[in-house]
């Protein structure tokens, strides 16, 4: 039912039970009465059992010293009684020790179909609370030392579903991506390009060992020495010198082409950012100092061959942790404070970081040093979605390597290999390529957050590329075509169905997917409240299968007009809802497939 119809329920239940309570204030002349219980409304497990069933009963008969079952008649008879259950309760039953069931009126059924053709886009938003600080979300996060990995499309596609959860519940959301754009790793992409530019290849007794061996590499080195200008979306344009013993030279002009390379991959995969932050800037304004010498005056670290440590095992990790390492450098999560801190300055009070479970360790490092800086930063800041890793199966066998990044599967080549773009098969023609990658996003959008983010996951490229019911985002978005087509063959005016009579709709398979359809704003607040995106695409596979039944059953463009609109309007609001889900998730609503 609609969140309206509930809360209406829920008050009108409340005010009996209120009711039903001693008038002194007191149960018994010894005992005081018992305050009101929560009023929950569920589901049953078996349907014929009524469409909500409520436990208030058995909650009071102990304090109230009463039979449940016959506490539950009361109560049932006193919602019959009350003239605000007309048009919304149809009947009240009560089974076994005490459950009470309701059987919704048709009519309170059918109302959702209303109200989802009157709010359109809006339907199951809720209104934006302006007075709210924004949620932070952090996701994605990769080192600018090669193209993005499926690992990091799974975090994009669970932290940009996410954030549009959020939105949905009036939160306002910004969107981050940190560049761990300092330390080791770049400093290797430096000397992989220069070794690239000096003519060496993988392979070749002189290359370094530890060098990165993508065909990448020596992209960046041949446009590095060609004096090319790069841009990343946020920074300023970087030129490259030509001069292979600038290692500085080579180092910027590396970091911001791959920089360019991500912003285009992102932007293939429908990603924004509303801000990039950058690990170097971190040690620039002096943010990971102040962080060491705060915890230093704080009194939680101490000194231990030659290394600075925290106390970590004050705030709940296993072990005490390094800090600044003997010669000198910081391990990785100090700047990762140093970070947070910045986060919570900025008063992003509530942040969410999506990262790979490999992260699971760093949790409590950085937490402990939050909790230890003691600046108010409560525990269990920030919270975390840990994603398990992707496995890419292609022609029946696991893909572990690509030609471009040397040693993983790339979300570039997921979406293109999910659009149908391979080396034997390219496609040239710009509006075909466009059609090709939009559909290869989809399905990699769709599969990505159709698991748990906590448990493994199998892309099977084979079963993104079918066109039938095997294949889930294909199966949603050909529920919507079918109702486009159906509503383009009987040519009339869309608008007049939000007026249509719905009283007609009272088969088995309409009432089905009307409730189907009232269940969407609840879904998405616990989905939202779970940080659980993979529970849209569950619905929205069962909202597609209730469509299908239903339409498979009823004919629509029968000679009957007020049939004919009524279960038109069915099929409008189902649409505008299989349009709101899937834009939750980024994924297109094509009219024709």
């Amino acid at each position: 039912m609609l969140p309206a119809q509930k809360n209406a329920l829920v008050a009108l239940i409340g005010d009996v039970v209120a009711g039903l309570m001693p008038a002194d204030g007191t149960a018994t002349p010894a005992q005081n009465a018992p305050a009101l219980p929560t009023i929950l409304l569920e589901r049953p497990k078996v349907a014929a059992h009524g469409d909500l069933a409520c436990n208030v009963a058995m909650q009071l008969a102990k304090p109230l010293r009463a039979n449940p079952r016959e506490l539950a008649q009361k109560i049932a008879d006193a919602i019959l009684a009350d003239a605000r259950a007309s048009g919304l309760v149809d009947a009240v039953e009560i089974a076994g020790p005490g459950f009470i069931n309701l059987r919704l009126a048709k009519a309170a059924k059918q109302s959702v179909a209303r109200a989802i053709l009157t709010e359109g886009a809006a339907f199951g938003h809720c209104a934006v609370r302006h007075d709210d600080a924004p949620v932070l979300v952090e996701f994605v996060s990769a080192n600018p030392t090669g193209p993005l990995h499926v690992g990091h499309g799974r975090q994009a596609a669970l932290g940009d579903t996410i954030s549009a959860l959020l939105g949905t519940q009036g939160h306002p959301v910004h969107r981050e991506f940190y560049y761990n754009d300092a330390g080791v790793q770049i400093q290797t992409l430096a000397t992989s390009v220069q070794a690239r530019a000096r003519g060496l290849k993988p392979g070749d007794a002189e290359w370094p060992e530890s060098a990165y061996n993508g065909d990448y590499i020596g992209d960046i080195a041949q446009d590095f020495l060609a004096r090319k200008t790069v841009q990343a979306s946020d920074g300023a344009p970087v030129t490259g010198s030509g001069d292979i013993e600038d290692i500085d030279s080579i180092r910027a002009f590396a970091v911001a082409y791959l920089r360019r390379e991500q912003d285009i991959d992102l932007q293939t995969f429908g990603v924004r950012f509303d801000q990039y932050y950058l690990e170097s800037s971190l040690y620039a304004d002096g943010s990971v100092e102040r962080t060491v010498q705060a915890l230093v005056d704080a009194g939680v670290t101490y000194e231990q061959d030659g290394a600075l440590w925290l106390r970590t095992t004050d705030y709940g990790d296993d072990k005490d942790r390094v800090m600044r390492k003997s010669d000198g450098t910081y391990t990785y999560f100090v700047p990762d404070v140093a970070y947070h801190t910045r986060k919570w300055a900025r008063g992003f009070h509530q942040v969410i970081n999506v990262q790979g479970s490999d992260h699971h360790g760093t949790i409590a490092r950085v937490r402990a040093g939050l909790q230890a800086l003691g600046i108010g930063i409560p525990t269990g800041y920030p919270d975390y979605v840990l994603h398990k890793m992707v496995t890419v199966m292609r022609h029946g066998e696991e893909v572990k390597i690509s030609k471009r990044a040397g040693s993983y599967v790339t979300v570039r080549d997921l979406i293109e290999w999910s659009g149908g773009i391979t080396a034997e098969t390219p496609v040239t023609d710009p509006a075909e390529r466009e059609a090709a990658l939009r559909r290869g996003r989809d399905a990699v959008r769709f599969f990505l957050i159709s698991r748990k983010a906590d448990t493994e996951f199998v892309f099977d490229v084979d079963l993104a590329l079918k066109q039938n019911d095997e294949n889930p985002v294909y199966y949603v978005q050909y529920a919507h075509a079918r109702i486009c087509s159906i509503l383009t063959q009987w040519g009339g005016d869309d608008a007049r169905l939000a007026h249509a009579d719905l009283a007609p709709l009272d088969s088995e398979r309409a009432l089905a997917l009307l409730q189907l359809l009232a269940e969407y704003p609840d879904m998405l607040t616990r989905a939202a409240e779970e940080l659980a995106p993979h529970a849209v695409a569950f619905y929205l596979r069962d909202l597609a299968g209730a469509f299908h039944s239903f339409y498979n059953a009823d004919r629509v463009l029968v000679d009957d007009e007020t049939v004919k609109h009524a279960r038109l309007a069915l099929l409008a609001a189902t649409r505008q809802v299989l349009r709101n889900g899937l834009a939750v998730l980024g994924v297109s609503t094509p009219a024709k497939m």
